[in-house]
């Protein structure tokens, strides 16, 4: 063999048919994986997270129950701190024919001693609702509403903690104070009328705007 030539090397045919990816394809298919290896732990993360969030802690799982409507509150049974003003011989009579009348409750409002004139006061619920029978009769502007409610006429006197009704057109004035927090106030005097109805007689004189 003369120098300067060479004799080609035969190959097998798998090497022969052997291909090189080209390198977008090597580029492409690493992407891919770091893609996987990636993807797999933010998916455990925000799977834990998710549970984190949806599950309830063991704080929020013990914690006391919010109070709602339908859950009762406990009332006070003591003696409401109430007045007795002085009553001549009629007036009581009549009034104590209306305590006789009242309901024991009011709503949902259980009725509790007084500390004063059982016979002519009464309280129902904490805080109370009180009902005094026999006190004077304010004066108020005749141009004032009157609130015609069963039959009974009220002139109400809106007061920094309570709303204070008293009848207008009665015998002997009742007078029903409601404090703050029992909306609307006028739902509490509606039961109380009936018992003023059938105890306390009508005066001779009404208000200005009473049709009762």
């Amino acid at each position: 063999m003369a120098e300067g030539t060479s004799t080609p090397v035969e190959q097998d045919g798998s090497d022969a048919e052997r291909t090189v990816p080209p390198a977008s394809d090597r580029s492409t298919r690493q992407a891919a994986i770091w893609a996987t290896v990636v993807a797999l732990p933010l998916t455990v993360l925000v799977a834990i997270f998710a549970f984190g969030k949806l599950a309830p802690t063991p704080d929020a799982a013990s914690a006391n129950p919010t109070p709602s409507a339908t859950t009762p509150r406990v009332q006070s049974t003591a003696p409401v701190t109430m007045s007795a003003v002085p009553l001549a011989e009629r007036p009581a009579t009549v009034c104590r024919a209306l305590l006789s009348r009242l309901p024991a409750t009011l709503g949902e409002l259980a009725q509790r001693p007084v500390s004063a004139g059982p016979e002519q006061n009464a309280a129902y619920g904490d805080p109370a609702v009180a009902v005094s029978c026999g006190s004077p009769l304010p004066s108020f502007p005749p141009t004032d509403q009157v609130w015609v409610v069963n039959a009974v006429c009220w002139h109400a006197q809106e007061e920094s903690d309570q709303t204070v009704f008293v009848t207008v057109d009665r015998e002997v004035p009742v007078r029903v104070a409601v404090p703050r927090g029992y909306d609307p106030p006028l739902q509490w005097i509606a039961p109380l009328a009936e018992s003023v109805v059938a105890a306390v007689p009508s005066s001779a004189t009404k208000p200005y705007g009473c049709t009762a």
